[in-house]
């Protein structure tokens, strides 16, 4: 099988300090590759001039493009605005300088919530555009729908090898804890976590707990990346899961015995549950000879000792004072 990714290529990483950018950096610059990363204070990837000047100066070999603004359905439905907008901003400014730099590879990272709401499971990449979206998502699925179709025009009109994966539902080391935005399994962890701390009875949580959802650990996304920056080159983008789930009431249980919590969980129905099931078909991927690693249960145990090692060392970081102004 060719490698499409020799081991002295030169990548770029955007969006390196998010929870897939910086699984993919430790995974990169484990196999000795030289990963260039630029925070958002440095380059702004939405503004498409200082992109493109910062990708002619650097040339680098790949491009891999994390970089998005993320959140689950609460922030979705917030900021709708900044969710389609800021994402195709990325997208354009990236993908195109890329081009225009030269660059040999890339890799654009989607999300599962491109397929349509009631698409059949598991659902293969030949659903993408055959049915209506998920209405809590659709702005953030509409601005990745056009990232893969962009990706796609510059394979057909210039012959870019540029290629897309669709990632179901992450988590890991680095994941978003923010009660406002975090997506469902990292709040989990937070809510189960604050409850058993504070001696709640009872967690309430959104939806009624049926609908299922795959989770893939992020360090498991990254060895797929590589995969696919090594071997494939297609047009068609990729599923990268796990191939199986659960109902959101099983993984709140998981969760809440991970955490050590007593109490009682209930849902409250009056509240979104979002789509009823996003189970990956993952044939594309296991051709390729990739299999996950990490199984559910034991990358939640690891990612919820690592928030609370992070918690502990912001904790004891000093405060400023601050004084009314």
């Amino acid at each position: 099988m060719e490698d499409l990714l020799p081991s002295s290529a030169r990548v770029y990483v955007a969006g390196h300090r998010g929870l897939v950018g910086s699984a993919l950096v430790r995974r990169l610059t484990a196999d000795g590759y030289e990963v260039l990363a630029r925070t958002r204070s440095e380059l702004d990837l939405r503004d498409a001039t200082a992109t493109a000047a910062f990708l002619h100066d650097t040339r680098p070999d790949a491009v891999v493009l994390a970089a998005a603004r993320v959140g689950g359905i609460m922030a979705n439905s917030t900021h709708p605005v900044q969710f389609i907008e800021d994402n195709l901003r990325i997208q354009l400014s990236v993908i195109s300088a890329a081009y225009a730099a030269g660059v040999r590879r890339l890799l654009f990272l989607g999300s599962s919530c491109i397929y349509p709401r009631l698409a059949p499971q598991p659902i293969r990449e030949e659903a993408l555009l055959t049915g209506p979206l998920e209405p809590t998502n659709q702005p953030y699925a509409l601005a990745k729908i056009a990232g893969i179709v962009q990706v796609q025009s510059y394979r057909r009109q210039y012959d870019a090898s540029y290629i897309c994966a669709m990632p179901t539902n992450l988590y890991g080391p680095g994941d978003n804890f923010d009660p406002e935005s975090s997506h469902v399994l990292p709040a989990l962890i937070r809510r189960f976590h604050e409850a058993k701390r504070d001696g709640q009875d009872e967690v309430v949580l959104w939806g009624s707990g049926t609908p299922r959802r795959e989770f893939l650990h992020v360090d498991d996304l990254a060895d797929a990346c590589v995969t696919l920056l090594r071997h494939y080159d297609d047009d068609l983008p990729v599923n990268v899961g796990c191939g199986d789930d659960l109902t959101i009431r099983e993984l709140a249980r998981t969760v809440g015995e991970v955490v050590g919590y007593r109490g009682r969980t209930t849902f409250d129905t009056t509240k979104p549950d979002g789509t009823p099931r996003k189970l990956l078909d993952l044939s594309r991927m296991t051709e390729l000879g990739w299999r996950p690693k990490i199984a559910l249960r034991d990358g939640i145990a690891s990612t919820y000792a690592s928030w609370l090692s992070t918690e502990e060392s912001e904790a004891a970081e000093p405060r400023p004072l601050v004084t009314a102004q």
